[in-house]
């Protein structure tokens, strides 16, 4: 007989289908026979006793879940019969020792960044283009058509050419001998955003937003920005400037400001736009690659479309990543307080304070009493994909998503917008939405993004790589156009956890230095979806 079951953790009373397990089926685990009562897909979890209702569900060592229905060993667990529950929280009751990984193999190391003033080092340099406010969307759009198409030819996926080719009745290559010069600006990227923010909401919302564009105009990956401001908006300038202050006094980056109010029609704005910010992205694209140590990597560890193997293999595997680069000097940033649920104690018990602890602790409370209020509540979390792949409670997907974040201390907690300033792991304040999350993760500093998934997700950053890490390796076959590194390999045995995460950080030392790209950045997916808290006024 195969070995078709797992067990996470040693204190579990369920076991992981490793492959699909047929009702009636003998398997075994650690010399045990087990005979399936039900059907269990790969990735789902099966009783490794039986269950009375009422009984605690225990995965990866913590409470998961109760039992709803009485539940025979050998069978299945489900959502019918099984339902969310989690260990309550008693405040920060301990402090978890930690023991830093072996990181003499990386700790000469560099990678090839861009140094900026404030002493940041970025693996970008990416000129920015933003409005204040959504009425200014059209004219950013606008902005985007005229630089890409005149700008950036290099930038232009092929199907641009092959299009105008069919229409021309010429060759691609006779096409494309008709572009400007492609090394006219070869060593940044012009890149354009747009949100539906900035007014005709609460203002609380309009603050946050300034927050989030001013981290975005002070990652490292940003050499500077040009900004819209139609000027009667909630999100005012001096709002944004402030913002901008607040978050670094050094910062030395050109940020160029232009209200349509005060200039007045939009061609004389256009023209002003369009003669400054290319000076200026020119003198950007003279910006060189240096040498930086890998403390000054900000890495955001993120999961989405997750499945049953992502907190066995792909999270784990980041955990590794997490707790190397913290013990370089590097900050790490753990998000998706909703997929936290469950582990409050231990990360709270992880912190290297009371203060942050009970941060945490106000911000987990204060996230889930919102979303109460609206009628729903955490357990509501897993997606549809989710569960069908095996993620059936909120507690369960929050147990595996929080292995992202390694054994480090957790040196910081951040609520959205606020932005890393401590080496080591941070927390941050982030909807488990994939987008909002990396919205969040970005404009809190981080200049490379980790992004584990079991489903499959395209999704990228407009000015940070996004790096996709799939949990199996069904899904790199299925999608391999968007999946960079296969974690899969751990469900096969064909490789350990501690191998694959150093692969991981191999691969971001390469890609820091622009060495290799990342799917996303190549399919041009550059989503960017701010949090909005607040209701429409």
């Amino acid at each position: 007989m195969e070995n078709k079951l797992i067990k996470v953790n040693p204190d579990d009373n369920v076991l992981v289908a490793l492959s699909d397990v047929f009702a009636g089926e003998t398997v075994m685990f650690n010399g045990v026979e087990f005979t399936a009562k039900t059907n269990v897909k790969a990735k789902h979890k099966m009783a490794e006793t039986d269950f009375m209702p009422g009984d605690s569900i225990i995965m990866y060592g913590v409470l998961v879940g109760k039992a709803f229905l009485p539940i025979l060993r050998g069978e299945v667990i489900t959502t019918e019969n099984v339902k969310h529950q989690s260990e309550e929280v008693h405040g920060k009751t301990g402090t978890l020792p930690w023991s830093p990984p072996n990181v003499d193999r990386w700790k000469d190391r560099t990678f090839m960044g861009y140094h900026r003033a404030d002493g940041q080092v970025g693996t970008k340099n990416v000129w920015l283009f933003f409005p204040l406010v959504f009425c200014e969307n059209k004219n950013i759009e606008k902005l985007k058509e005229i630089f890409e198409n005149e700008l950036l030819p290099k930038k232009e996926v092929s199907y641009k050419l092959f299009l105008r080719s069919l229409i021309e009745e010429k060759s691609v290559e006779e096409v494309a001998a008709k572009e400007p010069d492609p090394n006219l600006l070869d060593n940044i990227e012009v890149k354009f955003i747009n949100h539906q923010g900035g007014c005709g909401g609460i203002r609380q919302d309009s603050e946050l937003l300034a927050k989030l564009l001013a981290g975005y105009v002070n990652n490292p990956n940003v050499a500077g920005a040009t900004v819209l401001s139609l000027g009667c908006q909630n999100l005012q300038i001096d709002i944004f400037k402030n913002a901008l202050k607040e978050m670094s006094t050094n910062r030395q980056k050109q940020v160029l400001i232009y209200e349509q109010q005060q200039i007045g029609t939009t061609d004389k704005m256009f023209q002003m736009v369009i003669k400054d910010s290319f000076e200026a992205i020119k003198r950007a694209n003279k910006i060189p690659r240096q040498p930086a140590p890998l403390s000054k990597l900000s890495i955001g560890l993120e999961c989405g479309g997750s499945d049953g193997f992502s907190g066995i293999s792909a999270n784990p595997a980041l955990g590794v990543v997490s707790d190397i680069f913290a013990a370089l000097g590097g900050k790490t940033i753990l998000a998706e307080f909703p997929e936290l649920c469950g582990v409050e104690q231990e990360l709270m018990n992880r912190c290297v304070d009371s203060e942050k602890a009970d941060k945490f602790l106000g911000l987990m409370k204060a996230f889930e009493k919102s979303v109460v209020d609206a009628g729903s509540g955490f357990d509501m979390n897993p997606s549809p994909g989710n569960i069908k792949d095996g993620l059936i409670t909120d507690a369960m997907k929050s147990a595996g998503a929080a292995k992202k974040g390694g054994t480090a201390p957790i040196v910081d907690v951040l609520d959205y917008g606020e932005y890393i300033s401590k080496p080591g792991l941070n927390l941050l304040n982030t909807p488990g939405n994939d987008a909002e999350c990396t919205t969040g993760l970005v404009g809190a500093g981080a200049t490379v993004v980790l992004f584990t998934t079991g489903l499959g997700n395209p999704m990228g950053n407009p000015i940070a790589p996004v790096v996709k890490i799939a949990s199996n390796t069904a899904v790199v076959q299925k999608m391999s156009d968007i999946i960079d590194i296969n974690a899969g390999t751990v469900i096969t045995g064909e490789k350990t956890i501690q191998e694959v995460g150093e692969e991981i950080v191999e691969y971001i030392i390469d890609l820091a230095s622009g060495n290799v790209e990342t799917k996303a950045d190549q399919l041009k997916q550059d989503v960017f979806i701010p949090w909005k808290r607040g209701v429409s006024l």
